[in-house]
């Protein structure tokens, strides 16, 4: 007889990506998702409020991930970066998101659901 119940691991959030689930990376790959043609580095420095050495980092995480392609080039003499999700960023962004929307729909109901809990303690129950 099994002892688990359908709600075995109901809170466990698998689907939350842990390259993407770092903060500066959220921000990184929010921006890019805004935007198809992508960013340019120093746009997405400020966007994300990132010095560079932190988005070189972070974004190398990213490519080597295969989330984010970068992308080399000049305007005029100047040397620019160019940053974008690739397919499959943009597919585990979507991916990531749908799990973080249960996350607050989770969280939205257990708070309902606080409000309407009795602060008495069970029968046999005491404060630790």
């Amino acid at each position: 007889m099994s002892t688990e119940s359908k709600d075995d691991g109901r809170y466990a959030y698998e689907g939350l990506d842990r390259v993407l689930h770092e903060k500066a990376r959220l921000g990184i790959v929010t921006s890019l998702a805004a935007r198809a043609d992508g960013l340019l580095f120093t746009d997405l420095k400020a966007l994300c409020n990132l010095t560079d050495g932190n988005l070189s980092r972070h974004l190398t995480v990213l490519q080597e991930a295969d989330i984010v392609e970068i992308h080399k080039g000049y305007k005029g003499k100047r040397p620019q970066t160019l940053c974008r999700l690739s397919e499959v960023g943009r597919k585990r962004y979507i991916d990531y998101i749908t799990v973080l929307g249960a996350v607050l729909d989770d969280a939205v109901e257990a708070s309902k659901a606080a409000r309407r809990v009795s602060k008495i303690l069970p029968k046999g129950f005491s404060p630790a």
